[in-house]
């Protein structure tokens, strides 16, 4: 009953010396993933229709920028908490 949406954002770590970082952004609507930013990519990328006219529109706007900037603000300051559990 309802509509279920979801953002999941995660940082994957490969090397602790902070360059193999990947931090991924994913909107999720109904079971189904309609957009995801990975850092590695640069951009956003859409999985459905309404996704892919999102990505166009954000990949122009200011949502890259700000999702650009996670890698360092999110992933990259958390990083000695992950290494250290």
């Amino acid at each position: 009953d309802g509509y279920f949406f979801q953002v999941v954002r995660q940082c994957r770590y490969s090397s602790k010396d902070l360059q193999g970082i990947e931090f991924i952004d994913s909107y999720v609507f109904n079971q189904a993933e309609n957009i995801r930013f990975n850092s590695t990519v640069g951009k956003f990328v859409g999985y459905t229709e309404l996704g892919v006219k999102n990505a166009e529109a954000w990949n122009k706007g200011p949502e890259l920028a700000r999702a650009l900037g996670e890698l360092e603000r999110y992933c990259k300051l958390n990083a000695p908490i992950y290494y250290s559990a």
